[in-house]
């Protein structure tokens, strides 16, 4: 059952665009690279190095390693802790090289120490922001490669992606896209497979009787799901199972199964050939204003205008303005 709800919310995951680079850096090194609207994915061969996310603890890579920060926070890398870092933007300009889009990122850099070669990526998803499973996804995850979790289609999907990305042969933009989805859901496997403990709906869906409703309410977000029914679903008392899932997910039931309805009705949306009634109705609004009034709390827009929004390159987050350099 579980396995079936994350595949779902697997295969939800297509990334438009990519950015990667391959950075040379002799120890000692350090910068700091701001946050971007994507996911970002490290791994290097080589030296090992650090990485600091804010309010977390810094975290030694080993070579071989997978880092991936889903929501693409601000972070540090650096050859050692105690090395100063500098800004990533000015590096890069002291090296006179200036980022491209569409064309991988080259960077040697640092002293005359040992060498990590750090291979990166940038993942552009549109949907991320209000993907159910990107939401309970921590700011960094790490999978070592020695995890029994990983296995070797793992590092096949990666060295794929880094001779696609870095040959730019024609085509090479789609191919690294398309590999980076592979990459990216490999990467959350592994790390679910791992993972001691889980938050949000995730760690609501390991448990057996919590794990039941959510699995019912995902797979007919259309029915009129009442606590009540939930509760009988999940075989307990109206008030212990809204207990148990406020304590597992951390929101009410029916705040998680709203949340799950617009997420569905929001991938509808880009289908400008379905009418609003039937997406409403196919996520259990009866009326199109209730569905509207909705959608508009979820996401601050109506329908329409996100659907717009959503086919509009233009609006896309890595359009202008979007910070360069993997």
């Amino acid at each position: 059952m579980a396995t079936d709800l994350l595949s779902a919310a697997l295969a939800d995951l297509r990334a438009d665009a990519v950015v990667t680079g391959h950075f040379s850096l002799a120890a000692p090194w350090a910068f700091v690279k701001p946050a971007v609207e994507g996911a970002a994915f490290r791994t290097a061969f080589g030296g090992p190095y650090t990485i600091i996310v804010e309010g977390m603890e810094p975290l030694r890579v080993e070579a071989g390693d997978f880092v991936l920060l889903p929501h693409g926070h601000e972070h540090v890398l650096a050859s050692a802790p105690g090395v100063a870092p500098v800004p990533f933007d000015d590096l890069v300009a002291r090296e006179g090289i200036r980022p491209s889009f569409d064309t991988p990122l080259r960077l040697t850099a640092g002293g005359g120490g040992e060498v990590c070669d750090l291979y990166t990526g940038i993942v552009f998803y549109r949907e991320a922001v209000r993907n159910p499973l990107f939401s309970v996804l921590p700011p960094l995850i790490h999978v070592r490669a020695n995890d029994p979790a990983v296995g070797p289609w793992l590092a096949d999907t990666l060295m794929a992606f880094i001779r696609e990305s870095m040959a730019c042969q024609p085509g090479w933009a789609v191919a690294a896209a398309r590999l980076a989805d592979v990459l990216f859901v490999q990467l959350l496997r592994a790390h679910l497979a791992s993972a001691i403990s889980h938050t949000g709906w995730l760690r609501g869906l390991m448990d057996p009787q919590i794990g039941r409703a959510i699995a019912q309410l995902h797979r007919y977000p259309e029915r009129d799901w009442t606590v009540e029914s939930l509760a009988a679903t999940a075989g307990m008392s109206r008030s212990r199972f809204s207990a148990r899932f406020v304590e597992l997910v951390e929101e009410t039931p029916i705040g998680h199964l709203t949340a799950y309805r617009m997420y569905v009705a929001s991938g509808a949306l880009r289908d400008s050939r379905r009418r609003l009634i039937e997406i409403a109705t196919s996520v259990g609004y009866a009326s199109e204003k209730a569905f509207i009034r909705a959608f508009r709390r979820w996401s601050g827009m109506a329908p329409k205008q996100y659907a717009r929004s959503m086919r509009d390159p233009h609006d896309a987050p890595y359009a202008a303005g979007a910070p360069y350099g993997a």
